[in-house]
């Protein structure tokens, strides 16, 4: 019994570590994830280096952004899912 009395803070600690470390950080990836899911052209976007444009092509690993000053190619890891969504919201 004294050993689990001993062992029992540290087993809190990791607890509480993954719930507010761990787990909300897995949940963002996976929001991340199901938004480059979701993309289609003509999407409106910003990547996170902050240029805007809409979608042009789509592939499984990179996107094609038409901006003003033509047609940039991009990794689809580079949208800003968050400055996205108030984009799409405006709109």
């Amino acid at each position: 019994m004294e050993q689990f009395v001993s062992f029992a803070p540290m087993l809190v600690i990791v607890v509480v570590m993954y719930f507010l470390m761990i787990r909300p950080q897995q949940k963002k990836i996976k929001q991340e994830k199901e938004f480059n899911n979701a993309l289609k052209v003509g999407d409106k976007v910003i990547t996170k280096s902050g240029i805007h444009g809409r979608l042009a092509e789509l592939t499984e690993d990179t996107v094609v952004i038409e901006t003003m000053a033509g047609k940039l190619k991009f990794e689809r890891s580079a949208i800003s899912d968050e400055l996205s969504k108030k984009v799409s919201a405006k709109a």
